[in-house]
């Protein structure tokens, strides 16, 4: 009897985006309401820059979007992983449309070898889509 092989998982897309017809500043406040909604921190670097001096040519707002209790089991787990936590959420202009961009953390999770964290990335990415998702809409 032939052992049955196991097929080779399909990598994780590693970014996502979603775009909307609303105005840059509309999505930005929504995606803090979706934030707040969904208990995630949301940190504005764009802001913390500009604090410091550094000014952005490009219509462009980056986003820390965090979920702290699970960043403390993840980053507990694997050290290593800390080094992509916070998830970044961009809000940009492409085109006539604004679009929200993330790197999604089960490709994260994929690109440190930590299989075992796999289900907790999945929470994550479940909700942080839904936040984009929101703030488009």
């Amino acid at each position: 009897m032939a052992e049955k092989q196991s097929q080779p998982r399909k990598p994780t897309e590693v970014l996502h985006k979603v775009e909307s017809r609303k105005r840059l500043l509309e999505v930005a406040h929504d995606l803090e309401a979706a934030c707040q909604k969904y208990q995630f921190a949301i940190y504005d670097l764009k802001e913390e820059m500009e604090q410091k001096g550094l000014k952005f040519s490009l219509q462009c707002l980056v986003y820390e979007v965090c979920g702290p209790h699970q960043s403390r089991k993840i980053s507990e787990a694997n050290g290593k992983i800390s080094a992509a936590l916070s998830c970044r959420v961009s809000v940009y202009r492409e085109g006539s449309r604004v679009t929200l961009a993330a790197i999604r953390p089960t490709a994260a999770v994929e690109m440190f070898h930590a299989p075992q964290l796999r289900s907790m990335a999945e929470e994550v990415e479940a909700v942080m889509l839904k936040i984009m998702d929101e703030a488009a809409a």
